[in-house]
């Protein structure tokens, strides 16, 4: 008999210990309720609980879950009616909070999501609603995080989805962005205009400026060799008198000086008599050497006022 009730003693024991056993899976928290009341949460990993005194009364994944929300319509601003669905991703943080904080903490915040999105769409217009979706999306998880912090839920973040409104806005809005787009382009292109008007001003000053520094090179290089050029023959024709006073005061200078003459003389009526449509004739022409006379006649009376005017600047007293 000892024995047989030693044997019923194991069996009930290991039927305990097998009843009482719980394996708890990763990313997973339970809780477990002993005599009705809050015990204990037991984490991933075996565990052991006492039978028919504890029980698993609530199992919460530890996961991040997605949650589609329902396409419901809101109010903006400007009192235009769009109808709005999204997704918000939760992840239980307090599997205490999430069992006893609210009944269903997930359809909580579901429908905590919905009135929410509704609120902060009547705050901005409509215009504001396309433009600020990032901000309003951070809005929205900051007030969600705000009223279930005693859920033990975090709403992690909220992305809209879809933003539909009434045909008649719709197709106000693309007209409204056609002009836009016409605007800016037609804005580009007067830029452009004035760019290139601008660049053409300056192209054109700056090809007045270098070719008026060019001919004023070119005045400047004229000039100074025009005056090299007067400067060579000043001095030319300085050293050919020279040459000539020096000759003329050797024997028999003046002789050759009134043959260079008279052939100058005649050098200049046979250019004269050629100008123009009419000719000159000498009256002496059948007579060379009757010119030839006149030419000495004339070189005779310059000498002779030469040496005159030489003997008065010599008389006068110094």
């Amino acid at each position: 008999m000892a024995v047989l009730g030693i044997l019923i003693f194991l069996i009930v024991m290991l039927l305990l210990t097998i009843s009482g056993t719980q394996i708890i899976p990763h990313q997973q928290a339970w809780v477990v309720q002993r005599l009705g009341r809050f015990h204990r949460i037991l984490e991933s990993g075996p565990n052991w609980i006492i039978p028919l005194i504890d029980r698993v009364a609530y199992r919460h994944a530890l996961k991040e879950e997605t949650i589609d929300v329902f396409e419901q319509t809101a109010i903006t601003q400007d009192n235009v009616s769009v109808v709005l669905d999204g997704i918000v991703y939760l992840k239980i943080v307090d599997p205490f909070a999430a069992s006893y904080g609210v009944k269903d903490p997930i359809n909580a915040v579901t429908q905590l999501v919905q009135t929410t999105m509704r609120s902060e769409i009547g705050k901005i217009p409509l215009d504001k609603t396309f433009e600020e979706r990032e901000t309003l999306n951070a809005r929205l998880v900051e007030a969600i995080n705000e009223a279930a912090a005693s859920w033990g839920v975090r709403c992690l973040r909220y992305e809209i989805k879809d933003i539909k409104m009434p045909d008649e806005i719709r197709k106000a809005m693309e007209l409204q962005m056609t002009a836009e787009r016409q605007k800016r382009a037609r804005i580009l292109e007067s830029e452009g205009q004035r760019q290139a008007q601008i660049n053409l001003a300056e192209g054109m000053r700056t090809t007045a400026v270098l070719e008026s520094e060019a001919a004023q090179v070119s005045r400047v290089n004229r000039a100074q060799g025009d005056a090299e050029a007067i400067e060579l023959l000043a001095k030319a024709t300085a050293c050919g008198l020279d040459k000539i006073a020096g000759a003329l005061s050797q024997t028999g200078g003046e002789n050759a000086a009134a043959l260079q003459i008279a052939e100058k003389y005649l050098e200049a009526f046979r250019h004269l008599a050629k100008e123009g449509n009419a000719v000159l004739m000498s009256s002496n022409i059948q007579y060379p050497g009757t010119m030839i006379a006149e030419a000495m006649g004339i070189y005779e009376q310059v000498r002779k006022k030469r040496g005159m005017a030489i003997i008065e600047k010599e008389g006068q007293p110094v």
